[in-house]
């Protein structure tokens, strides 16, 4: 923290950068954090209703939470993979604490997930969610999915600096996640066992978390709050440990 507070107006820096090179030359801007996630939403409604949403409660706001939840986890990790070698350019030449280009590109990705919630909730109106003081609670996910991404991030940035087949064999491990993620279909149709297993994807446990608040009317239990909490500790640790282990290699690699 005191580092942040000392490389903060770089810190500023870099996260104007990353946001504006992310929407430079493109028409819409901004726009496309929105309408990115209502087109995925528009088209796995169509797709998939009539195979999985006609006994599911409020299906349009069960997808869409899976949808953004996975979209901030996506757009986060990938930035973060890329961000030191992207940035090589200032890391040869000034010593910085290189967590900094990490933490900046998921700034710039929470800019958009916010942008895209504020959406998501117009949508449970018109899907007639009824809106309660436990919806508060869906802070808490954000923090721990945020320091959780933050950990990946730094943990494929160190990996892809040294091998760069990372990014395709992320792309590869993405997809799989999306459809273990239970994003367009519902667990209660496994037997109980294999729902715990699905608890063992981080992603879809964070997804679970907001459906339970938002359609389900339900606080998650201190034993759920708990694990997201270890996700996101336990890989934020694994990120610091692999950048204290190689960071003074990372400028060889570059």
């Amino acid at each position: 923290m005191q580092e942040l507070k000392k490389n903060s107006f770089l810190f500023q820096q870099l996260v104007s950068r990353d946001f504006k090179q992310k929407y430079k030359r493109t028409a819409l801007g901004m726009l496309w954090s929105i309408l990115s996630p209502l087109l995925t939403l528009f088209i796995m409604r169509i797709v998939f209703l009539q195979f999985f949403g006609r006994n599911t409660p409020h299906y349009t706001t069960y997808l869409f939470s899976g949808i953004i939840v996975m979209s901030f986890y996506k757009e986060a990790t990938k930035a973060g993979m890329s961000c030191l070698v992207d940035n090589s350019a200032v890391i040869t030449k000034i010593n910085l604490p290189k967590y900094l280009f990490v933490c900046s590109r998921n700034v710039s990705a929470l800019v958009n997930f916010f942008l895209t919630f504020g959406v998501y909730l117009i949508f449970c109106v018109i899907d007639y969610i009824q809106f309660h003081v436990g919806f508060f609670a869906l802070i808490y996910p954000m923090v721990t999915l945020t320091l959780m991404n933050v950990g990946i991030g730094m943990i494929l940035s160190c990996m892809y600096i040294f091998f760069r087949d990372t990014t395709y064999l992320y792309d590869v491990f993405l997809t799989l996640l999306n459809y273990l993620s239970a994003i367009f279909y519902t667990v209660e149709q496994f037997p109980q066992k294999m729902q715990r297993l699905f608890l063992m994807n981080p992603v879809y446990a964070h997804i679970k978390y907001f459906r339970l608040i938002v359609i389900e009317n339900s606080v998650p239990s201190p034993a759920f709050h708990g694990l997201l909490l270890f996700y996101a500790l336990f890989f934020l640790t694994i990120g610091f440990l692999m950048y204290k282990r190689y960071n003074h290699e990372f400028i060889y690699y570059l």
